[in-house]
């Protein structure tokens, strides 16, 4: 976890870095800029929006891989199965075959599942029970006393994770520049940076997100302030994917 930990803060600062300093070039700069994104991969490699993934509060569980679930029909008792998602994403359905399922909301599922059976029912009502699953968690490191993974139980906001994981390390913590990663799509990580001291200062805590599971607070000791004076704002976003580092 501690070398996965280190390549996400270091591709996140890097890129923090390389996207301020390079808004501060000349023209031509930006011109090259743009000839290299021209030739950048389809949009499908290119990161979601940023903003909507710090605002959503009540995120829908997504199933991952060695999930298990029951699959129950009312009307059609010999289709029931208990269901293991698959390393591949996918399950093996009585009747039906092999449906990829890794990532699903139940919501998403059941919909799925209706439309695989269609095939050789009549529109059967499917009810989905999750018995087995990744418990949501978040993951605390840098300068907070006790890092590790904790369990995320409830509403959860990012100084109430601070406070569970012991709080700041005093004389070596950047209250003011706390990083939240989240995952927003399939390899890709949003990061963006809190002002903490502020506001625990100005004892005003309504920007204080709520964590997400998966999410990752790290509080970092003095790298981000050496780049401070090229970070165009306190709460910055950018994306990044540890798989490209």
């Amino acid at each position: 976890m501690r070398t996965r930990t280190a390549t996400i803060v270091a591709a996140a600062l890097l890129l923090v870095f390389a996207t301020a300093w390079a808004q501060q070039q000349p023209s031509a700069a930006g011109q090259n800029l743009s000839a290299s994104a021209s030739q950048a991969p389809s949009a499908s490699a290119k990161a979601p929006a940023d903003d909507p993934m710090f605002q959503t509060r009540h995120p829908r569980y997504k199933l991952e891989l060695g999930d298990t679930f029951d699959i129950n029909f009312d009307l059609s008792p010999e289709f029931n199965q208990t269901v293991t998602v698959q390393p591949d994403g996918y399950v093996t359905l009585r009747g039906v075959g092999d449906l990829h399922v890794a990532d699903l909301t139940v919501p998403e599922l059941t919909t799925n599942l209706r439309t695989a059976y269609n095939k050789i029912l009549n529109d059967p009502p499917i009810s989905i029970i999750l018995k087995d699953f990744e418990k949501p968690y978040f993951i605390a490191d840098g300068q907070v006393d006790r890092p590790g993974k904790y369990d995320l139980r409830g509403d959860t906001t990012l100084t109430q994770a601070i406070a569970i994981a012991g709080g700041f390390k005093d004389t070596s913590a950047k209250h003011s520049q706390v990083l939240l990663f989240r995952r927003a799509s399939e390899g890709w990580y949003s990061a963006k940076i809190f002002n903490v001291k502020k506001w625990d200062k100005e004892g005003d805590l309504h920007e204080d997100p709520f964590l997400h599971p998966g999410d990752m607070l790290f509080v970092p000791q003095n790298t981000i302030s050496k780049i401070k004076p090229f970070i165009p704002g306190s709460s910055v976003g950018t994306f990044i994917n540890p798989a490209t580092f």
